[in-house]
């Protein structure tokens, strides 16, 4: 059998799976229906797809968002821009030679397993032709941030309701216009955040607590500062985190937030420097969770009513996957997927998905390492364990923290715990990787 792979999506996943390929004599072919390198990186991607707003910046810091292999210029700041980001990309893909695996403007449209075992790909290509060839493995590299999540509520919103999905900014059809929120995480705050700049109101509705991290800690980007604590025993870990963001912030109650009563790291962090202030300056407005609408009124679930313009649903995506059959792989209702380390499946296995999980920091240089375990397994330079639906039964009852109930959580890590975890799957191969992240060689501690 030839060591032929098809890598779906040239986002920093795809290009860091590419990148793996050409190290390791693999002959690759990546799929991209972007005309560029960096998935949700590319402002104003012209495809449809999710993608970054005019003022996006990262969450994490560039020390944990960088390719191990690859440090960002010193000259970034600690959270760079959508647009360094999507030239660091760039100069990533062009220093591996991935750019000439690249078929741009090219959508994959299905994806059939034969009975050989191989993978049929049928695609549209730059010129709008329907073509297909087969590869003999497959690397699914589009991430989860494709099908959006829209919420319903009883009744109907006559005014313009729109998802973070379709999010790029805010012009002037949002001045002076009263705005209404949906979710709590980290595209709801920004959103919130921005649009306070130019509306009459913003309002953010909340049906559950969440947990808000200033972005800096002490000076140091905060996850710069929590990385040196990853050594702790988890609960100590995070009464110590809890303990911390209170004496930062204050209790929630002074923002008008509910408290969380559980503990941090249970749910994915919201990293945002802004959001308390504008609440404390009375530019965002917490509310409670909606209970119905109708027309341009909003009733919530404490019996209060506002009437808004427009209304935002930062509340999330389904993990699917539209060039497969639901009959053969679907994992849209699931609040665990079983994948084991996130990236192999227990039937398939020339099927690999890199980069589909959710840390408590950057996914990309833990993707390089998923990457790394792929190609060795294709070479035969590794082996998955023997009873693989037994380790990812063992994976999805053991998660990193307890992470509260929810497809939110269906793919959460702990950064930290997860690449070691990887570097293990690693020196099976014989691969040790024990230097920290480039650039930062005094940062990193092991748990």
């Amino acid at each position: 059998m030839s060591k032929r792979v098809c890598v779906i999506g040239a986002g920093p996943s795809g290009i860091t799976a590419a990148k793996n390929c050409l190290q390791n004599g693999l002959d690759v072919v990546v799929f991209e229906k972007n005309d560029k390198v960096g998935g949700n990186w590319v402002f104003n991607s012209k495809t449809g797809h999710s993608s970054v707003y005019e003022n996006t910046h990262l969450i994490s810091s560039k020390v944990w968002s960088e390719f191990e292999d690859f440090p960002m210029p010193e000259s970034f700041p600690d959270y760079p821009g959508h647009v360094q980001l999507q030239n660091y990309f760039e100069s990533y893909a062009r220093a591996f030679g991935v750019l000439e695996k690249v078929r741009f403007d090219h959508t994959v449209e299905h994806v059939t397993r034969q009975h050989d075992g191989s993978w049929l790909i049928e695609y549209t290509d730059n010129l709008g032709g329907k073509k297909s060839e087969v590869f003999e493995y497959l690397m699914v590299c589009n991430g989860h941030h494709n099908v959006p999540k829209y919420p319903s509520y009883p009744g109907e919103f006559t005014g313009r309701f729109i998802h973070s999905h379709d999010f790029k900014g805010v012009d002037e059809t949002w001045r002076d216009k009263r705005v209404l929120v949906i979710g709590g995480g980290n595209s709801a705050c920004d959103i919130s955040v921005e649009a306070a700049r130019i509306t009459k109101t913003v309002d953010m509705s909340m049906r559950s607590p969440q947990w808000f991290f200033p972005k800096f800690l002490f000076g140091k980007p905060s996850d710069v500062f929590a990385s040196r604590t990853a050594w702790l025993p988890k609960k100590l870990r995070q009464r110590g985190l809890k303990l911390l963001v209170r004496i930062v912030q204050g209790p929630y109650s002074h923002y008008d937030l509910p408290e969380n009563t559980t503990l941090p790291l249970t749910n994915h962090p919201t990293l945002n420097s802004d959001l308390m202030d504008y609440i404390r300056h009375g530019r965002v407005k917490p509310r409670k969770a909606i209970k119905s609408w109708n027309g341009l009124s909003v009733e919530f679930s404490d019996g209060s009513k506002s009437e808004y313009d427009i209304i935002c649903a930062a509340t999330g995506f389904w993990t699917t996957f539209s060039f497969f059959d639901e009959s053969f792989i679907n994992f849209k209702d699931l609040e665990k997927i079983p994948l084991y380390r996130k990236m192999m499946h227990e039937k398939y296995e020339n099927l690999y998905f890199i980069g589909l999980f959710q840390p408590l920091g950057c996914i990309w240089p833990l993707a390089d390492y998923q990457a790394k375990i792929a190609c060795l397994e294709i070479l035969e330079k590794y082996k998955r364990p023997s009873d693989l639906k037994s380790a990812i039964e063992h994976e999805v009852s053991h998660p990193h923290f307890d992470f509260t109930p929810g497809q939110r959580h269906a793919v959460e890590v702990d950064y930290h715990t997860f690449r070691h975890e990887l570097k293990r799957e690693l020196k099976k191969a014989g691969i040790d990787i024990g230097k920290a992240p480039a650039g930062n060689k005094k940062l990193y501690k092991s748990p």
